[in-house]
């Protein structure tokens, strides 16, 4: 689905626990008057927001790495990005509101270099009444009754390209799909129709609410915002509130259930899980997903959040710890049925976040091998613990040494496999200092600056902890210091990556902390995440976009067109700088034909492979669903034909695997099967092993003899 590709923009960290983005949300308020259709003072900038127009502007076209001139090209994009960020989906704006506005359209760089803001909050005066014109028209849509849809009618769920609605009877035509989605959404989530009634009529009077009480600060962060992404998806501006909020580290009384979040408009969007969060380790919340509503308890209702401001479902998730939160979620799978998920509370220890290791036995008889496997959620470090001097403070680079030094001694292993798949990234020192277990001393990463400036980082160590075969098993969801460290294993030819082709994300970002430029308020001003520096791979490419192309490429149920670096509009792209001078390891180039013959031949062959690939193709096929029925009766016959199809799947391979087969897909979620993936990772590592120990000639001599 096309929303899946803007998932990191702007993203921004609260704590471990949750984080947030600055991205335009919806306020929780007590106000009547927007519900009742009033709409309050037109806003307009404060003095403090002219000063840092300015200074927003002069950091960007100054310091960022994107060297970009403030030009009526890139007006249009702005102007693009804020229409976008206020009305996605063309529900609000007319035709005739975007004819209007766009007088300027080709004004708002000179006006943005100046301070000069009255564009943006009369573009925002303008959303502002068209949201409570279709705030009254749903209501009306409601208590006129939903009737008059065909089991073939249907609503385009994503309509970010759709034309501007020319008059208002078409918009309300929208309005009437819109509002019979959302009741049948409810419906399936199993609500009387008197209760969807009261659910819809509560959330449409909340988006009037948010709308009508935005203040002049929540206008110019969606504005600059609009600006910031415009650069590149990673720099945004924070709001005063967003920055005070960025330094908190919620402990003891307040727990989280370990995700990353986003407001995507009416939605909140869980956009990633946290390793070693509630959430993670329940595994029935899924990147994608958006959150519908929250229930304390057990049996506590569930309270629609739909509309509501990020913070605020943030606010409602959090709770004590240990105690019980329900979500309701609406599966980014393509399934229109909302699930509920109940989770306990819980921070996320660095333990739960730590690498872990076992052993993997491929072949049988004389040619079992042991495979040893360190899974690395993240490349993390106790900088508090360091910083205070502990001299035995956790990082990766320490957990693994001595998890490699356990596996050799209790009974050895023939390979390695580094498992990083769905490792966002973290410290570069540690990325840096963990490439020196396995490549002692060698070059590790290019930091190029703006300014032209190269920095080589390589690692200080003296002795290499394992020499072993290795493999390096990546995802699409393996980011920055995964590819940091997948790349250098790949340039020195010191290991096989095997996986997807990761996320492509290689650009460094600073906090700028906007109190630091002498504005003349005694209020907080903000700050500035700014693009400063990109990554570059030693052999000179970088991994901004193109990220670390596996050596052996294994199926995914995610689609690279609809997520990953390259798939986020205005992302800074791919370039190549000078090589960094270092020995390549040249033997895995000769071994490398052979091995990914032997390991085509296997996978074709392997019952358990071929039906996780076509479970996969199938997973793929429902990321492009982009619309829904418009009746229960067709609404519900595509809910249970999906879950009959993916249960089908489901059911597959856990006969291949001798398990008992499940008549409800939602048991899945509990009872995992084995990693196929994996295992196909250990015996590729074994297959290395094996190459390693012929002679040349026969490595060729087999080649030739399966060409044949």
């Amino acid at each position: 689905m096309k929303w899946m590709r803007n998932r990191y923009r702007g993203l921004i960290m609260l704590s471990l626990l949750v984080l947030l983005t600055p991205l335009a949300g919806h306020v929780q308020s007590a106000s009547d008057d927007a519900a009742n259709g009033k709409v309050g003072t037109p806003l307009a900038p404060e003095p403090i927001h002219i000063q840092k127009a300015r200074l927003v502007s002069d950091l960007l076209s100054q310091h960022h790495y994107r060297t970009q001139i403030i030009d009526d090209k890139l007006s249009q994009t702005v102007f693009d990005a804020y229409l976008d960020a206020l009305d996605r989906d063309r529900y609000y704006f007319l035709a005739e509101d975007i004819e209007d506005l766009s007088r300027y359209r080709n004004r708002l760089d000179s006006s943005f270099r100046r301070g000069e803001l009255t564009a943006a909050y009369q573009i925002f005066n303008r959303y502002q009444k068209r949201v409570k014109e279709r705030v009254s028209v749903a209501k009306a849509i409601l208590n006129d009754g939903l009737e008059g849809f065909a089991d073939d009618d249907r609503i385009e769920l994503d309509r970010s390209e759709a034309k501007w609605a020319k008059t208002s009877e078409e918009l309300d035509e929208l309005w009437r799909k819109r509002v019979q989605h959302d009741a049948l959404t409810l419906r399936l989530a199993d609500q009387e129709w008197d209760r969807v009634k009261e659910i819809l009529t509560a959330r449409y009077e909340r988006l009037a609410r948010a709308a009508n009480e935005h203040s002049p600060e929540d206008v110019f962060e969606i504005y600059m915002n609009a600006w910031a992404n415009t650069f590149d998806p990673h720099t945004a501006y924070m709001s005063p509130r967003l920055s005070e909020n960025f330094d908190i580290h919620m402990r003891l009384s307040l727990e989280g259930i370990g995700a990353v979040l986003r407001s995507e408009h009416d939605m909140t969007e869980v956009v990633e899980l946290v390793p070693g969060g509630p959430a993670a380790e329940n595994g029935r919340i899924q990147p994608g997903d958006r959150i519908l509503a929250v229930g304390q308890g057990k049996d506590g209702e569930l309270e629609d959040v739909v509309g509501w401001r990020l913070q605020d479902v943030v606010d409602l998730i959090r709770g004590p710890k240990e105690s019980v939160v329900r979500i309701q979620v609406l599966p980014s799978s393509g399934d229109t049925t909302p699930r509920v998920v109940e989770l306990v509370r819980n921070e996320v220890k660095l333990e739960a976040q730590a690498a872990q290791s076992k052993v993997l036995e491929t072949g049988t008889g004389d040619d079992k091998q042991r495979i040893g496997v360190i899974k690395l959620p993240t490349f993390y470090m106790d900088f508090q613990a360091a910083d205070a001097g502990d001299r035995n403070y956790r990082s990766t680079t320490r957990d693994v040494r001595r998890l490699i030094a356990e596996l050799e001694e209790d009974g050895g292993i023939d390979g390695l496999v580094i498992d990083l798949r769905g490792n966002g990234g973290g410290s570069l020192r540690e990325a840096t200092e963990l490439t020196g277990l396995f490549l002692p001393g060698a070059p590790v990463v290019q930091v190029r600056r703006s300014s032209g400036d190269v920095e080589i980082l390589r690692d200080s160590s003296s002795e290499a902890v394992y020499d072993g075969p290795l493999a390096v098993m990546v995802d699409r969801f393996s980011a920055s210091a995964s590819e940091i460290f997948a790349a250098a294993i790949q340039d020195h030819g010191r290991g096989i990556i095997v996986g997807q082709q990761t996320f492509g994300k290689g650009t460094v970002q600073n906090l700028v902390d906007l109190d630091h430029f002498g504005l003349r308020s005694r209020d907080p001003a903000g700050r500035l995440k700014l693009t400063i520096a990109k990554f570059y791979r030693v052999s000179g490419g970088s991994t901004q976009q193109r990220g670390v192309v596996p050596d052996i490429t294994l199926p995914s149920p995610v689609s690279p067109d609809e997520f990953g670096e390259d798939a986020v509009g205005n992302a800074l792209p791919w370039g190549e700088i000078r090589a960094v001078s270092f020995r390549r390891e040249r033997a895995l180039d000769t071994l490398l034909p052979a091995l990914r013959e032997r390991h085509e031949s296997r996978s074709a062959e392997d019952k358990a492979f071929q039906a996780l690939l076509d479970e996969y193709a199938y997973l793929r096929s429902l990321q492009r669903v982009d619309s829904a029925p418009l009746t229960e009766k067709a609404r519900r016959a595509e809910r249970d034909r999906l879950q009959a199809e993916r249960l089908e799947y489901i059911n597959r391979r856990r006969e291949i695997y001798g398990l008992e087969k499940l008549d409800s897909i939602e048991h899945d979620l509990l009872d995992k099967m084995p990693d196929t993936l994996l295992e196909t990772a250990a015996t590729i590592v074994a297959d290395l092993r094996d190459l390693a120990s012929l002679p040349a000639a026969d490595i060729e001599k087999t080649l030739q003899a399966r060409g044949e």
